[in-house]
């Protein structure tokens, strides 16, 4: 499960596997005080398992259910933004973007924790190299490409570890990391040296060691862009970008996904990207078939979220903003996020209205506030 360490009220998403969840027996624990008690039987074999979440999803009135899907950019140059988003709507989660730090020195985001009715997400794209944001408080990462070539596994994992426990002490519980695209384009390519390498055993392992680093600091890691960003055709940034064909991904590109979940827990970002045989010329972000193939095929089983939403022109230029947040929210993403945080009243009236009408399925609304919930401990 996901549990809240940290002191001075922060929260984070942090992995916590109990010994019964991988062994499926019970194992005794330790209360604050170090007494230990022994466990007690397992429940019966054909006992309904109890939802933790169920009750924290019922306190909730639709309007603030749906704000805890979302995950919007502030303004990180100061709280007043982010006090918008957080005291008025009560979204789930915050995203600091660009170089401005104000917001993570000094307990700048103390008054925007407060004024959360439940743990808030405080989330990051800190990757290194070209795409990291407190370099100027913390010091600079070298890119995904040269970590892979200049660096041990193990380095990386340690060089992440240091940089999540400086991210967490900062209040940052998630961060939009590692990249694991598969692929060689050049440097300065959109994806380039984000990739660790263009081939899958390597790139899983430096993708793998660098999601370990950051959970052994208290951060939750995500694997972006699935379904593979590495060999496909285009910047999403500014235009539609179509990847290698589905058969060709299964080979390549799938690899990270098939097997870093199975080391810790991940979320996974899902890219802007149209995919020939799954996608049907819809970006896999808002794709019910591409959230069918990491669900299904590939057994993942946590939290899923969007790329940005609101400033990449394969999704700007085709979908007004509320209805790209109610189609990924339909197709079955649990977080849409959109980096701008613009015009969040408008988007949660959208979304308000689509649950009262069942035009957005109050079951996929409950699902995905399950795992958003569970993976910020808030039940």
């Amino acid at each position: 499960m996901l549990a809240a360490i940290g002191a001075g009220g922060v929260l984070a998403a942090v992995l916590l596997i109990p010994e019964q969840v991988i062994s499926g027996t019970p194992v005794a624990r330790s209360d604050q005080n170090g007494v230990t008690s022994e466990p007690g039987p397992p429940a019966a074999s054909g006992a309904a398992p109890v939802d933790a979440c169920a009750g924290v999803v019922a306190s909730l009135p639709p309007r603030r259910q749906l704000a805890q899907l979302l995950i919007v950019g502030v303004d990180p140059k100061g709280p007043a933004a982010a006090l918008a988003a957080v005291g008025q709507e009560q979204v789930g989660g915050i995203f600091l973007g660009g170089k401005a730090t104000a917001l993570l020195v000094d307990g700048g985001l103390a008054p925007v924790r407060d004024a959360a009715a439940l743990p808030l997400t405080v989330a990051v794209d800190d990757e290194g190299g070209r795409v990291q944001r407190v370099d100027a408080l913390d010091g600079d990462l070298p890119s995904a490409r040269t970590m892979a070539a200049t660096l041990s596994e193990q380095q990386v994992r340690d060089l992440a570890r240091t940089r999540g426990e400086r991210l967490r002490a900062r209040g940052v519980t998630l961060d939009f990391a590692p990249v694991v695209d598969v692929g060689d384009q050049p440097g300065a390519a959109v994806i380039g040296d984000r990739s660790f390498s263009s081939d899958p055993a390597v790139a899983t392992r430096y993708a793998g060691a660098f999601a370990a680093g950051l959970r052994d600091a208290g951060l939750l890691p995500v694997l972006k862009h699935f379904p593979g960003h590495g060999r496909a055709t285009g910047d999403s940034h500014v235009t539609a970008v179509t990847t290698p064909p589905l058969e060709q991904l299964r080979a390549v590109d799938l690899a990270p996904y098939r097997d870093l979940p199975r080391a810790g827990q991940v979320a996974v970002m899902l890219g802007h990207l149209t995919v020939p045989g799954l996608t049907e010329g819809a970006p896999a972000s808002l794709s019910p078939a591409a959230y069918r193939l990491l669900r299904g095929e590939l057994g993942f089983t946590g939290l899923t979220v969007t790329d940005d939403l609101g400033s990449m022109r394969a999704i700007s230029d085709r979908y007004d903003l509320p209805e790209a947040v109610l189609t990924a929210l339909q197709a079955g993403a649990d977080v849409p996020f959109w980096s701008s945080g613009a015009r969040l009243p408008q988007v949660l009236d959208r979304l308000t209205a689509a649950l009262g009408t069942g035009e957005l399925a109050p079951a996929r609304v409950t699902e995905a506030l399950g795992r958003v919930l569970r993976a910020k401990a808030a039940c």
